[in-house]
């Protein structure tokens, strides 16, 4: 899956995988600042422990379900290089790395959907099989060259309608997987115990910490810098495209933050700050498939119409009772498939041509329907959400629904009105505050 193994291109991958590693140390921040301080080791426990988990699982699984190949290849799943039994190259070696920081990724954003309630049994279960097994497939289908759905498929004779479905660094493959999972887990479990009325109407439960949730969303956004650049897999003789998506992908969260802005402050009066923050990431989310085949004005349409999808998601969310802490589901699941969506709309000819290497006066090139394309990219996408949708949400839902059955899901009411950190982690994230008087106490 990787073009180039020349000596910059590998370096450039692994700078790559760092940043989208350090993502992790953003979407601590932000979990943490996103919930009431009662809760704040658990959460963060969990942000580190997808890392951990996550590296040993995709390690042993995830990785050759994704990209190993052999004589029983087929489009559906990889069937060798587990525990990188046949890795030589070093394309493979930095090829795990750099996919490892992505599955790491789709299985944080789960936490912050399920954070307040969830076992911790629960959660370790879910992480193990989302890096494993279910994220690992969409990766085959999508961005193996022998999966069913993508573009770059050369184990059939032709992609799917000839053009294959195209998320250059993840709205789908990613984003939506953590979303839709987040969004099954926030269901099976429940709402936080006092989050909705008596009448149902929702009670604010806003988080203890501002000021994290701004550092995250920064940690995030340069992370994307990773995320999305880092996605051409080399530099060398892809300079003008790597800039390219560097700039989309900044003018996308740019527009769906002030965007986000205006429009919350025209429904409550107030200018959120939370609010922007997640509107940046949802625009980030939203211009992640097409980053590298759009102009940049089109980058700020597509953030300025994530902003709607992430608030209208917020709002439908509640309608149906649904607490996700985070808002997680909303930015990630909804807006990663309105940017796969985007992609089939906006995708420029040239640069289809110039990032997936189809040739301009192929049969084979499709683009975005705005410049007149036949629409079969279109229908792609269309498809590619749909199943994407389909299979995480089963199989994710499966074993959250399992877990509840089994009484493994959700803590007890006594549990959680103490709050995780002292019920199941020996104390609190902030073990003394000042007192009005100048002392210090234990905080309650």
């Amino acid at each position: 899956p990787y073009a180039s193994s020349g000596s910059f291109d590998t370096l450039f991958v692994l700078l790559s995988a760092y940043i989208v590693f350090f993502m992790q140390a953003g979407f601590a921040m932000l979990c943490a600042g996103s919930v009431r301080s009662k809760n704040t080791m658990n959460i963060m426990l969990k942000n580190v422990l997808d890392a951990c988990v996550g590296a040993i699982f995709f390690y042993i699984f995830g990785y050759g379900v994704a990209y190993g190949t052999g004589s029983n290849n087929n489009g559906f799943i990889g069937v060798s290089n587990f525990a990188l039994s046949d890795t030589t190259s070093s394309g493979d070696w930095t090829g795990f790395l750099f996919q490892w920081a992505f599955a790491a990724a789709a299985a944080t954003i789960v936490s912050g959907a399920v954070a307040e309630r969830t076992k911790f049994e629960a959660y370790l279960a879910y992480s193990a099989v989302l890096t494993g097994f279910v994220y690992p497939v969409v990766v085959h289908w999508v961005w193996s060259t022998e999966g069913w759905l993508g573009a770059f498929n050369t184990l059939s004779s032709s992609p799917l309608l000839d053009v294959g479905m195209m998320d250059f660094a993840g709205s789908g493959v990613v984003h939506m997987t953590g979303g839709v999972a987040g969004l099954m887990g926030a269901w099976l479990v429940g709402p936080r115990i006092g989050r909705f009325d008596s009448e149902g109407k929702a009670v604010d439960m806003p988080g203890h910490s501002a000021p994290l949730v701004v550092l995250g969303t920064f940690i995030l956004w340069f992370g994307w810098y990773g995320f999305n650049p880092g996605s051409m897999l080399l530099f060398d003789g892809a300079e003008v495209a790597v800039g390219r998506t560097a700039v989309t992908t900044t003018l996308s969260a740019a527009a769906a933050g002030i965007t986000t802005l205006m429009i919350k402050y025209m429904q409550v009066g107030v200018w959120d700050l939370i609010a922007v923050c997640n509107g940046a990431l949802a625009g980030l989310v939203g211009i992640t498939a097409s980053c590298s085949v759009v102009e940049p004005w089109a980058a700020i349409l597509c953030g300025f119409v994530a902003s709607f999808v992430y608030v209208g998601a917020c709002e439908l969310l509640l309608k149906l009772k649904i607490d996700d802490p985070l808002e997680a589901s909303p930015v990630h699941g909804f807006c990663g498939a309105w940017g796969v969506i985007f992609l089939g709309l906006m995708a420029k000819k040239e640069y289809v041509s110039e990032v997936y290497g189809v040739g301009l006066d192929s049969d084979a090139l499709s683009y975005g329907v705005f410049y007149g394309s036949n629409g079969r990219l279109f229908v792609c996408q269309i498809i590619g959400i749909l199943v994407i949708a389909a299979w995480v949400g089963t199989l994710i839902g499966g074993l959250f629904a399992a877990l509840k059955a089994a009484n493994m899901l959700r803590i007890s009411v006594e549990e959680e009105e103490a709050g995780l950190d002292v019920s199941h982690h020996g104390g609190s994230a902030y073990n003394e505050v000042a007192t009005a008087g100048g002392a210090s106490s234990k905080e309650v």
